[in-house]
């Protein structure tokens, strides 16, 4: 049942319409593979193989009377660490969490996976709370990447990408507070979209506030069509969430890119130095968008970085996660985390206001950039994927994950949607992000153009070879 691991969730669903396979068939070969990945990649924090087949097996009896119960019914889905799923531990990467708790209680997007009769085969890596760029951990190790094992998967919702990337599941549920779920679908080769904030609801309520959006990372943009069609609807737990989208995204994706004003800014003015291999990958994608009808310009947003004013609210969010935590939890946490963290809880309640003022004030720039450009396009990360292990590249100057992912988290603060296209790869065979980014709401632009890529052939869905060792 290999072959299975390598189909869309549009493409299994079919199948199952058609009798070519069936869920517990796909279930079984999507544990397989996660098994298969897992000592070398890293992928799960644990898989629930027993539930999973119990699960798959009712599906296939839905689908044997004609009666799919939801949109994903049988579909083999993985979730990050960070959202709650009723019946399994969520410990966040960390080992300051009882895994004794009570875990009655499904998350909006994965109570809507259920609702759809999604077949969960695990829970997947993230850094402690979700603090940064590239997935390691006190609790799991380290998360390797899917095309080379001697690198990273990038982060927080590394794991995911490397189960998406490489077969144990279509779909994942992925979280992105500074670029979480584009860094990992950059550097692993797969599609992930961080979507208007409140589009997909969450709870309980991040501790990192409205920075943090959940969303899709699959194949492809059509699975990730497909799965906001069935995640992003309001819950009454969240009072931030919007009200439901107009109509689904999976009727949009036909659209194209004709006509469609986009602003390709490769540096963001300059700002950032991008590897010469990135930038010619994210330039001829965008030839393509051109060739297939889209009115390209060369242009840059206003976009001073505003990296010390998303320090005050990340470190400030950090500070704020691990507040109930006694000394000898403290001592349990990463590194990295506690140094934040003590940052963090230094700010004043006037800097976090006068970084909200920054927030602001960018959000308005890019609203007025979008008046005149439907898209931007970016590069999503400047660089391929550098050593596992890591919070930055060796000899890069950097001191935190923020100063290589220059491209991504100034759209967490502005609420935009924002996705990462594999559009090809390096020497290396490393993979290589493209970014698109749409006014705020319009996530089915964002869909519509990465759509086209792919049926131009300008992405990829295809499974890395891993090259490392």
């Amino acid at each position: 049942m290999t072959e299975l691991t390598e189909l869309t969730a549009v493409r299994l669903l079919d199948g199952y319409r058609k009798g070519e396979w069936s869920p517990v068939e796909a279930t079984r070969a999507a544990l397989e593979r996660a098994e298969a990945i897992q000592p070398e990649v890293n992928a799960f924090v644990r898989l629930t193989a027993e539930e999973a087949l119990e699960q798959a097996r009712e599906s296939q009896e839905r689908w044997r009377r004609g009666e799919p119960c939801g949109l994903l019914d049988g579909v083999p889905v993985t979730v990050k660490d960070i959202l709650l799923q009723r019946g399994t531990p969520t410990l966040r990467g960390s080992r300051a969490v009882d895994p004794a708790g009570r875990w009655d209680e499904d998350a909006p997007s994965v109570a809507r996976l259920r609702e759809h009769g999604a077949v969960f085969i695990g829970k997947t890596t993230t850094p402690e709370f979700g603090w940064k760029g590239v997935t390691d951990s006190p609790l799991s190790g380290i998360t390797r990447n899917p095309c080379d094992p001697s690198r990273t998967a990038g982060g927080s919702s590394g794991g995911s990408a490397a189960a998406v990337a490489l077969g144990a599941g279509p779909l994942s549920l992925g979280t992105d507070g500074g670029g979480s779920v584009r860094i990992p679908a950059s550097f692993c080769g797969i599609f992930a979209l961080k979507p208007t904030y409140g589009r997909v609801p969450l709870y309980p309520a991040s501790a990192f506030g409205t920075l943090a959006h959940v969303g899709p990372m699959t194949r492809d943009a059509a699975d990730a069509a497909l799965l906001m069609d069935v995640i992003g609807h309001p819950d009454s737990r969240d009072w931030s969430a919007l009200s439901a989208p107009a109509g689904p995204y999976t009727d949009g994706l036909a659209g194209g890119v004709r006509g469609l004003r986009v602003a390709y800014s490769p540096s963001l003015g300059g700002q950032v130095a991008v590897q010469p291999a990135v930038a010619r990958a994210v330039r001829r994608a965008v030839e393509r968008l051109a060739e297939l009808g889209a009115y390209v310009t060369e242009t840059d947003p206003d976009l001073t970085d505003p990296v010390e004013a998303f320090h005050t609210l990340w470190f400030s969010g950090a500070a704020r996660v691990t507040q109930h935590l006694g000394p000898h939890q403290r001592e349990l946490l990463d590194p990295g985390l506690r140094e934040i963290c003590a940052r963090g809880a230094r700010y004043s309640a006037l800097d976090y206001l006068a970084a909200v003022d920054v927030r602001m004030d960018l959000g308005r720039r890019m609203g007025r950039f979008h008046d005149t450009y439907d898209l931007l396009v970016t590069p999503t990360m400047p660089l391929t994927a550098f050593e596992a292990g890591a919070e930055v590249p060796k000899g890069s100057g950097h001191r935190r994950w923020t100063g290589w992912t220059p491209f991504t988290y100034p759209f967490n603060m502005t609420q935009q949607p924002a996705a990462s296209v594999p559009v090809g790869a390096d020497a290396d065979g490393l993979p290589i992000g493209l970014q698109l980014v749409a006014a705020r709401h319009r996530d089915d632009l964002v869909l519509r153009a990465a759509h086209a890529l792919y049926a131009a052939g300008a992405a990829s869905a295809g499974r890395p070879t891993p090259s490392g060792s």
